[in-house]
């Protein structure tokens, strides 16, 4: 990659913006939009560049003893100038996914531990909860089948604001607890799992479901929100014919409101599918792995004994777990997204820099 080139491109889409006669004037103002402040970057490091060109040659021809110190310490400070301004650079070349802004469906599901797993994924639950009031999104619970000890052996939320799924996709996997269960009366730990999976919600314009591949069903939803549930048939099942997925929802009064809902959930699903598909040939042209957002292995653990959550992806640790299971996610979240930006400045590779 030529950083010439970024300007030349930003120059071609001025060019064609002072005369718009048929070219996707919405298309060409959104890329420009995007590449405007990475161009004024750029042209700041080719200033630099030049001034220290220029001072390198005055230390040639300077003769002066504390005049070259002088130019030396200028020289030195714009080097460090240049090479701050060269990794923003790399940074806001770092390709973005373009689900992150994206509402998220989130699914938790209780794992090995019996009635124990189903409790540590209440808590995942309520976690989440909390996390999205903190971030001020909007939650609607889709989908609960709770256990006898009101435990979570399936849930399914939707969380709607801007960059829940960019948030919230690192919580895709595998999540350990080791504790001692209220269950368990000889005081001996348990170690548990639940899983995690974050998907983002897809538009109605990128994916196409037709009406004679559903299935629609709809009875009296159950369990508590009051006498309405009982009264009228507004539970709504849906299933997806070709691949079978079911999706249910109840938590509205309205019908037509719960069949939105699960319309919405299963579009995303639909989605997750194809990416997945699609990935398979991928690796089978490839002849090797591509990563996805599934983890068979456990991302992180939640040790109750010793107040501490470990994420395993980024070995980081935290003597706070009390504080993470309130909802404070966002030290965790963004040491993860760090980390997953310095992978993606390894692959970054700039000609003439």
């Amino acid at each position: 990659m030529k950083l010439t080139d970024i300007l030349e491109r930003i120059k071609t889409i001025e060019q064609n913006l002072s005369n718009p006669a048929g070219k996707n004037i919405q298309s060409l103002l959104e890329e420009y939009k995007r590449l405007k402040p990475l161009g004024e970057k750029i042209e700041t490091f080719f200033k630099i560049k030049k001034e220290i060109k220029e001072i390198e040659d005055m230390v040639k021809v300077e003769k002066d003893t504390q005049m070259l110190e002088l130019i030396n310490k200028e020289m030195e400070e714009l080097y460090v100038k240049k090479n701050r301004i060269f990794e923003e650079i790399k940074k806001m070349l770092i390709p973005r996914d373009p689900n992150d802004s994206k509402n998220a469906i989130l699914e938790i599901r209780s794992g090995t531990g019996g009635e124990e797993a189903a409790l540590f994924a209440k808590d995942l639950m309520k976690m989440y909860l909390k996390y999205a009031e903190k971030k001020g999104f909007k939650v609607s619970i889709t989908e609960l089948h709770e256990t006898d000890l009101g435990g979570v052996r399936e849930l399914v939320m939707l969380v709607e604001g801007k960059n829940a799924y960019g948030n919230l996709k690192y919580e895709s996997g595998v999540h350990r607890v080791q504790r001692i269960p209220v269950t368990e009366t000889g005081g001996r730990i348990h170690t548990s799992t639940a899983s995690v999976a974050v998907l983002p919600e897809w538009e109605e314009v990128q994916i196409e479901i037709k009406p004679e591949d559903l299935k629609i069903e709809v009875k009296r939803a159950g369990g508590p929100g009051g006498q309405h549930v009982n009264v009228t048939d507004s539970a709504v099942r849906i299933t997806h014919i070709p691949t079978g997925m079911v999706v249910q929802c109840q938590d509205e009064r309205s019908q037509h409101k719960n069949r939105a809902k699960a319309l919405r959930i299963l579009k995303a699903r639909l989605y997750k599918y194809e990416k997945n598909r699609k990935e398979e040939e991928i690796r089978e042209k490839r002849k090797s792995q591509i990563g996805t957002q599934e983890r068979s292995e456990k991302i992180r653990t939640y040790n109750f004994p010793q107040n501490r959550i470990t994420d395993h992806r980024i070995n980081l640790t935290l003597y706070n777990l009390q504080g993470i299971l309130e909802g404070n996610l966002d030290e965790l979240i963004q040491e993860l997204k760090e980390s997953e930006e310095q992978e993606k400045l390894k692959e970054i590779e700039i000609e003439g820099n």
